[in-house]
């Protein structure tokens, strides 16, 4: 399915969201959804508002991104993370299920697919629950700041002697 299928699709998932809700649907709303769709990985309500600001036609507050950002989660077209102290969004539909590596010196976010895993966490029978999706984070330190660890400390080690 190509970009622009894809934004046919969630233009229709969401139409259907918000009148099935009684919500209504304004040119902002869309406008928010198509540049969502447009981004590729992670992004926060900050790197949302520059990408709407730059578009002449849409200048919306942060409270209707806040708020239209509310709707297509609960439409299940994003997905919110809270990495550390702050919250990162991503598109979900017609995305490959794939987990978070997350440095907690940096805070870099690296992506990764591990299809055993992924089975065995869908294969994995829950008690009175039905699974609908899942996110993996695991944190720890990515090799750049793993490296530079160990330089520092052998340099601090050479100085005591």
């Amino acid at each position: 399915m190509d970009n622009e299928q894809v934004k046919n699709t969630v233009r229709q998932i969401f139409t259907e969201y918000l009148n099935a809700n009684g919500h209504r649907k304004t040119p902002e709303r869309y406008a928010i959804l198509d540049t969502i769709y447009s981004i590729e990985g992670h992004f926060d309500i900050d790197t949302l508002y520059l990408l709407m600001a730059d578009q002449e036609n849409f200048r919306v507050s942060r409270a209707t991104l806040y708020n239209t950002i509310i709707l297509l989660i609960n439409a299940r077209l994003v997905i919110k993370h809270q990495f550390g102290n702050s919250s990162q969004y991503e598109k979900c539909y017609n995305r490959d299920t794939h987990h978070h590596q997350i440095c907690m010196q940096c805070g870099k976010i690296i992506e990764f697919q591990n299809e055993a895993l992924q089975r065995a966490i869908e294969n994995t029978k829950l008690s009175r629950f039905n699974l609908s999706h899942y996110s993996l984070y695991m944190y720890g330190l990515c090799s750049k700041c793993e490296r530079a660890n160990k330089k520092k400390m052998s340099t601090n080690q050479k100085k005591e002697k």
